[in-house]
């Protein structure tokens, strides 16, 4: 009993990611349930020159398991940058779901029969199935892939381990072939990837750029004094 309560006590910041996972998973069903007629399509004249390429679908399941294995790496490993990826993902994927339900968008870029029959278009085939071309915008495949990247880039833990800088590669290696499976898939607009692009950019200015700014302060501050 002593155990079971030193656990809980130790993982409790765990707590929060499970009530917002419970939260959005039974938003975003709401969603695909809801919002499968009237939406506003998105494309783009980009989207005619992107061909459909069905090998990408590894890079985009690939998606679930890097995004997680993140997080509970990180869950584990370092409070501070656990407390960091959550903030970026949770914004992200909060500003998904109220855009998706104020206004409901969605695509016509699947094509009527898919073009080759292998183990490929098999798993395209199955995830067409359970996954309605709606509610994309913006992509979080591509904001929480640049969210798990950023997390991994910064992680001081990762820093000093010495497979560290071949993980981050790979990372970033991952991390861009999601976000171009998105479109080579066609799980997704052009638009919906630069507009999660230009997100995950922001949000990173926010979660991460700005400690750097503020731990700048203190040494200006110090060297106004010194020069004073």
């Amino acid at each position: 009993m002593e155990k079971c309560k030193s656990f809980l006590s130790k993982y409790k910041h765990g707590v929060p990611l499970l009530i917002y996972m419970v939260i959005y998973l039974a938003w975003f069903a709401w969603l695909e349930q809801t919002n499968v007629k009237n939406y506003q399509i998105i494309h783009v004249s980009m989207d005619d020159y992107i061909p459909f390429c069905e090998v990408f679908i590894i890079p985009y399941l690939l998606w679930f398991l890097y995004v997680a294995a993140v997080v509970v790496y990180l869950f584990f490993k370092n409070k501070q940058d656990y407390y960091k990826a959550c903030a970026f993902l949770f914004t992200g994927m909060t500003i998904f779901l109220i855009v998706s339900t104020l206004w409901p968008n969605g695509h016509d870029l699947r094509p009527a029969s898919l073009p080759r029959d292998n183990c490929f278009t098999w798993l395209i085939s199955a995830l067409w199935k359970t996954d309605t071309p709606t509610n994309l915008w913006p992509s979080i495949h591509v904001f929480n892939s640049m969210g798990a990247h950023f997390a991994v880039m910064h992680s001081g833990d990762l820093s000093r381990n010495r497979f560290g800088k071949p993980i981050k590669i790979a990372s970033g290696i991952l991390c861009v072939s999601i976000i171009l499976s998105t479109m080579f898939i066609k799980q997704h607009s052009a638009f919906d990837v630069v507009t999660g692009i230009l997100m995950g950019a922001v949000m990173y200015a926010v979660v991460y750029r700005r400690e750097w700014l503020l731990a700048g302060k203190p040494a200006n501050k110090n060297r106004e004094k010194a020069a004073g």
